[in-house]
């Protein structure tokens, strides 16, 4: 295992012991921009075994009572269940606003499920910067299930296929034009489509627009089931989560597991590569001529911004 300071250790092993404080810390360490190294690098080797599940959808589908419902389905299968609320950020204190504790009050008191709202901080896609590492936090503590419920900002949602397992796209009846979301893209992206307050008017013909975008991708593997709920009175979460689960079996047998689990990985240790060339780009690692010096030549118009990229990225690279 690779080692890490006291500090980082005691958190390490708290993580891998389950414990929530340690849990707690080790997430806000993630949160902080290059805070969280020294503890991210020795639970690696310990991740890989959470069901990771993505809940992504418009504002006002029933995205939090939808987890909570299905938290609660999974907690009387025995499992132990993590949620990540990704929030929007306080335009004052860059913080999550939402208040998930209290939106989910029914299961904050159940010892086997863990909330943690993490704000967005101007993060395009729905996400925290930091949720694929929270995912790592979570997994190596020995969370069986990982739900991870994103903002509800309409095309930028399909981050989210980069940090789960399986999507779950979820659509409400009476929205206005229910085609609206395969504009903005998401229908493209979704594992599982849930109809959400499936008893309100025009529930039928959510889902058979659903349907019919479907039919237009018949070369897909997979064909993402549609399950109609009513989140409140806990109707359609069984069905929910057996959809989840025929999705899980359809990767795991298939070379499409293999193949996302690439993507993933791939996508994010290109994230790792840009977040630490920008920052050894601001530090002054390519001084002389670093990039305030470039700023200044192009603003002045004696350089124009891509040959100062060229140059100032040639320069590190040289490094």
């Amino acid at each position: 295992m690779t080692t890490a300071p006291a500090a980082g250790m005691e958190v390490v092993e708290g993580v891998l012991a389950g414990r929530p404080r340690e849990i707690g810390r080790a997430l806000s360490a993630v949160e902080r921009p290059g805070g969280a190294e020294e503890i991210l690098r020795p639970l690696y080797a310990r991740t890989g075994r959470a069901r990771v599940v993505g809940i992504t959808g418009p504002p006002g589908a029933g995205k939090s009572t939808l987890v909570q419902r299905l938290a609660q389905a999974y907690r009387r299968r025995g499992d132990s269940v993590a949620i990540v609320a990704v929030d929007p950020s306080s335009p004052f204190t860059g913080g999550a606003i939402l208040g998930d504790r209290i939106r989910m009050s029914e299961i904050f008191t159940d010892p086997g499920v863990f909330i943690r709202s993490m704000a967005t901080r101007g993060a395009l896609g729905g996400l925290s910067r930091a949720t694929g590492d929270a995912i790592d936090v979570l997994d190596a503590a020995g969370f069986g299930v990982v739900l991870v419920e994103t903002v509800g900002v309409g095309q930028d949602e399909v981050e989210i296929v980069r940090s789960a397992e399986t999507t779950v796209v979820v659509l409400v009846p009476g929205l206005g034009d229910d085609i609206q979301a395969i504009k903005a893209g998401i229908l493209e992206i979704g594992d599982v489509f849930v109809i959400n307050k499936a008893d309100r008017e025009g529930a039928d013909r959510a889902a058979a627009e659903i349907v019919m975008m479907l039919d237009f991708t018949p070369d897909r593997a997979w064909r993402p089931p549609v399950v109609r709920t009513v989140a409140p009175r806990g109707e359609g979460i069984s069905e929910t989560i057996d959809a989840i689960d025929s999705h899980g079996a359809f990767l795991r047998a298939t070379p499409e597991g293999e193949e996302r689990r690439a993507r993933r990985v791939r996508g994010r240790l290109l994230d790792l590569l840009q977040e630490r060339f920008r920052r050894a780009i601001e530090d002054g690692a390519a001084r002389p001529e670093g990039l305030e010096e470039a700023v200044t030549r192009v603003v002045e118009r004696r350089e124009d911004p891509y040959a100062a990229a060229a140059r100032l990225s040639g320069r590190l690279l040289r490094a």
